[in-house]
């Protein structure tokens, strides 16, 4: 996850294609580690009984993944889970949207990688304060795959990232 993200350097408007590619590749490379996902289940982080914000760091089910959570990248080859943990400790992504795709037939790789970009860019210049284009933030969608897709699976989740490096603390309003 980390290497592919790594092409997408911190530069302004003229890096949108390159970022395109690069977000293509990552979540080219999540949707096909993302068909070894099971059934929802086997979570091991502690949430606020009221405001289900992650309060202890564990693994959260990719499918339970809520607005707000941060989390770690993972080397497994399977991201059924993520390393999940409180927004005040050291992070590399946080959700900050999570969206359906409409149903219908799985519509490819390539497809969902263009539908998810396009439909999280938005609600990332809403919640970062500025342009996509000339933030040091970066987009990062886990997708369905093909196999989750024919398990009625449409839901994409919108995480982001700062390219120059951890975070600790919300990225909401961070206008950079």
């Amino acid at each position: 996850m980390t290497a592919l993200r790594s092409a997408a350097a911190p530069q302004p408007a003229a890096t949108a294609v390159r970022r395109s590619i690069a977000a293509g590749v990552g979540v080219f490379a999540l949707t096909l580690a993302v068909s070894g996902c099971s059934l929802p289940g086997g979570e091991t982080v502690t949430r606020d009984a009221d405001t289900r914000e992650v309060t202890e760091s564990g693994d959260a089910d990719v499918f339970a993944l809520q607005v707000g959570d941060c989390f770690n990248d993972t080397t497994s080859e399977s991201i059924a889970h993520v390393p999940a943990v409180p927004c005040s400790e050291s992070h590399d992504n946080e959700v900050f949207h999570i969206f359906d795709m409409e149903d219908g037939e799985y519509p490819g790789d390539e497809a969902i990688m263009m539908a998810a970009f396009e439909q999280c860019v938005p609600p990332f210049e809403e919640f970062v304060g500025m342009s996509y284009e000339e933030s040091v933030l970066d987009v990062f969608p886990i997708t369905p795959s093909g196999e989750t897709w024919a398990a009625d699976d449409r839901e994409v989740v919108c995480a982001i990232w700062d390219t120059t490096g951890r975070v600790s603390g919300t990225l909401a309003g961070a206008a950079r």
